[in-house]
């Protein structure tokens, strides 16, 4: 991905500069949605059969993308979670589940990736 803009220097010539993004081994976004409505789960096509009061839909975004793969294992041998969505083109992981067994997931993925791929991690977001 580029990013292109002209800058003056001072004698008024225009300068360009080219950003370029490249993406690292990071995990850049780790949320935890607690009791969501059941509107957010039939709008993102996920088990419409849930506990709602007790429920939780974890999200997190990685790069490289293919490490979705890898999150999506640790979280469904982390307990009881259902996979919502898993892509390795994008780096997206949306998985549901009780509160706490979210919870336990995101952790365990976030840990493992910080810890032992040596990723760049952010922090776990919860509402």
């Amino acid at each position: 991905m580029g990013n292109e803009y002209g800058a003056s220097s001072e004698q008024g010539e225009q300068i360009r500069i080219v950003q370029e993004t490249v993406a690292g081994r990071e995990i850049t976004l780790a949320h935890i949605i607690g009791g969501p409505l059941p509107v957010v789960y039939r709008k993102l096509g996920l088990n419409p059969e849930i506990d709602y009061r007790s429920s939780a839909i974890g999200i997190m975004n990685m790069t490289p993308p293919e490490s979705a793969v890898i999150a999506s294992d640790i979280a469904v041998k982390s307990g009881n979670i259902d996979l919502g969505f898993a892509d390795r083109f994008s780096g997206t992981l949306i998985i549901t589940g009780e509160i706490a067994e979210v919870q336990a997931a995101i952790t365990e993925i976030v840990q493992y990736f910080h810890d032992e791929l040596g990723y760049v991690t952010c922090q776990i977001t919860k509402r």
